[in-house]
C-alpha cells in the first residue's frame, strides 16, 4: 500500500480519525463500483417501445422485401386489405379469433373479444381473424374507441369494419377487407385470443410486430425483429437516395447500377 499520504504517530497511537474515516470511504467506494462493474447491464428495449417507433419510420414495402429476403416467405397481406383512411402504424400483434355460430342466442357468445380489447396496452395493434367475415364487420366504433383510450396503434381486420365515419373523426386507423354494416352478435362466436392465426392469408402469432401503411400490411415474426428491421432500413437509404439520383442522372438503369436497388 502507497503511504506517502498517510500520517502515523509514534508506536502505541492510534492513526488519526480523519483517516480512517477516509480509508473506509474508499474502501465503500471501491466496493461500490465492483458490484456495477459486475451487475448485468440494463436490457435493451429491444422489443419494446424504442423498436416499434424504429418500425414506424421505415415503408412497409422495405420490410415486406427484406422479410422476402431473409425469411423465404411472404409475410404481407393480400390488395383486399386496405385502410378506412390513409395511415401508417407499427405495433405489437393482439390476436383475436371469430368462428361461425349461426343464430346463437347465447349473450356471452363475444365477451371474450371485448375482454381482449380492455387486456391490450399502448402498441398494440388488434389483429382480428372473422370466418368467412367478408361482410360481417368484425369492429366498429365502440370497439375502436377502447382500442384509442387504451393507446392501440391500430387494427388489421381479416373481415368487415363498420362505423367508419366515426372512426375516421377520432382518427383510429383500421385496415380491413371491407366497409360493411353488419353485426357479428348472434352469427359468431369468440373461438380464442393471443393465439397463432392466419390473418388474411398470413401466420400472425401474439407478439409479432404489425405495419401498415399506404402500400399495405406486413408481419415481422418477433424471433426476427432486429434482423428484418436492419435490412429494411438499409433498403430505405438506398430507395430515397435514389430519388435526386434518378432525377439527375435522368436514368432509373444508371441509378440502379450505382446503388443496387430496385
Amino acid at each position: 500500500m502507497d503511504t506517502t499520504h498517510l500520517r502515523i504517530t509514534r508506536p502505541g497511537k492510534q492513526i488519526r480519525p480523519f483517516i480512517f474515516l477516509s480509508a473506509l470511504c474508499a474502501i465503500a467506494v471501491t466496493g461500490w463500483l465492483l458490484r456495477a462493474q459486475s451487475a448485468p447491464a440494463a436490457e435493451e428495449p429491444a422489443t419494446g417501445h424504442a423498436l416499434i417507433e424504429e418500425f414506424r419510420r421505415v415503408e412497409v414495402a422495405s420490410v415486406s422485401d427484406a422479410l422476402e429476403q431473409l425469411t423465404g416467405k411472404r409475410m404481407y397481406m393480400s390488395h383486399h386489405m386496405q385502410p378506412i383512411f390513409t395511415a401508417k402504424f407499427a405495433g405489437f400483434a393482439r390476436t383475436v379469433q371469430l368462428k361461425k355460430d349461426e343464430g346463437n342466442t347465447d349473450p356471452t357468445a363475444l365477451n371474450g373479444m371485448l375482454a381482449a380489447i380492455d387486456q391490450g396496452s399502448p402498441d398494440a395493434v388488434y389483429v382480428m381473424s372473422v370466418e368467412d367475415g367478408a361482410d360481417i364487420a368484425g369492429m366498429g366504433g365502440l370497439m375502436g374507441t377502447a382500442m384509442a383510450a387504451r393507446g392501440y396503434s391500430g387494427a388489421v381486420i381479416d373481415g368487415g369494419v363498420r362505423d367508419v365515419a366515426y372512426l375516421r373523426k377520432i382518427g383510429f386507423p383500421v385496415f380491413a377487407t371491407g366497409i360493411v354494416p353488419s353485426t357479428s352478435v348472434h352469427h359468431y362466436r369468440f373461438a380464442g385470443s393471443q393465439i397463432a392465426m392466419l390473418c388474411d392469408g398470413v401466420s400472425v402469432n401474439p407478439g409479432d410486430i404489425v405495419v401498415a401503411d399506404s402500400d399495405g400490411v406486413a408481419v415481422v415474426p418477433k424471433a426476427n425483429a432486429r434482423e428484418v428491421l436492419a435490412l429494411a432500413q438499409q433498403m430505405d437509404f438506398k430507395e430515397h437516395s435514389m430519388y435526386p439520383a434518378i432525377e439527375k442522372l435522368k436514368s432509373i438503369v444508371e441509378a440502379v447500377k450505382q446503388f443496387g436497388r430496385l
